[in-house]
């Protein structure tokens, strides 16, 4: 059995493309194309592709989006805050996926998990609003018990479990209690019905355990690949990544007969 060809039912990974864009949008050039990085991505064994349109379009712009929807061999899983803005595009695109993220205009990166539970008729209108156009809904949350649930009142098939905290723990200890945290909400996700991904801070050397989860079915992860593949070229990064989630996630599998 390949590791680059794992049977159906193992953990897919999206290739998220955002900073492929950032570093043409550097220097005000055409180049590196995101649209080129996305099919090469495919090519290597990238299940979807990620994308994430900012409202200060700081990377990804709209004609990216326009452009790479019909060109994908996969699954498109755009990325977009909840705003009337941002919907009205999603809905004109139609990818097979969208994912309602937070977003803060300061911020970096996005900082925390969607806040589904505090705002849950919004989020539910939303996910309606989406699913009418035919496109499946993720919202990205915190590993939380509350805001599980409340994605699952809001009627979204799929949750997107915030890594962060995990990947930048402190130390040993703190890592450890925030994998529990997400195993603990994996396996409450997936008890409900809900497809469970997860992402963000997630790189070569962490992403195993997480792959590891027989709960979560999908990983996104861009940045960590984008820097790797300055040393090892763009097809060999994706290719590494997918072989060591699928690795991880046999050995698991291995380990426990039966699961």
């Amino acid at each position: 059995m390949s590791f680059l060809s794992p049977p159906a039912g193992n953990l897919d990974l999206g290739v998220n493309i955002d900073h492929v864009a950032t570093l043409r949008n550097a220097r005000g050039v055409a180049y590196p194309d995101p649209l080129q990085a996305a099919l090469a991505a495919e090519a290597a064994g990238a299940d979807a592709i990620t994308l994430h349109l900012r409202e200060d379009r700081r990377h990804i712009r709209d004609a990216d989006v326009h452009a790479l929807r019909p060109l994908l061999h996969t699954r498109m899983n755009l990325e977009c805050a909840l705003t009337p803005e941002m919907l009205a595009i999603a809905c004109t695109v139609r990818p097979q996926d969208v994912c309602l993220v937070p977003e803060k205009r300061q911020e970096l990166t996005t900082e925390g998990g969607l806040e589904v539970a505090g705002q849950l008729n919004q989020v539910k209108t939303t996910c309606s609003q989406l699913a009418g156009a035919g496109i499946r809904v993720s919202l990205f949350i915190d590993p939380d018990p509350a805001q599980i649930h409340a994605a699952r009142e809001a009627l979204a098939p799929v949750i997107e479990l915030h890594t962060g905290r995990y990947a930048s723990a402190c130390n040993e200890a703190e890592r450890q209690q925030e994998l529990e945290r997400i195993a603990r909400a994996a396996e409450l996700g997936a008890s409900l019905g809900l497809k469970v991904n997860a992402g963000h801070g997630l790189h070569y050397s962490n992403v195993q355990p997480i792959a590891a989860l027989q709960d979560i079915t999908e990983l996104n992860i861009g940045h960590a690949i984008v820097a790797h593949a300055l040393f090892v070229g763009w097809e060999n990064a994706v290719r590494e990544m997918k072989a060591l989630m699928v690795a991880a996630r046999l050995a698991a599998s291995t380990s426990f007969p039966g699961v």
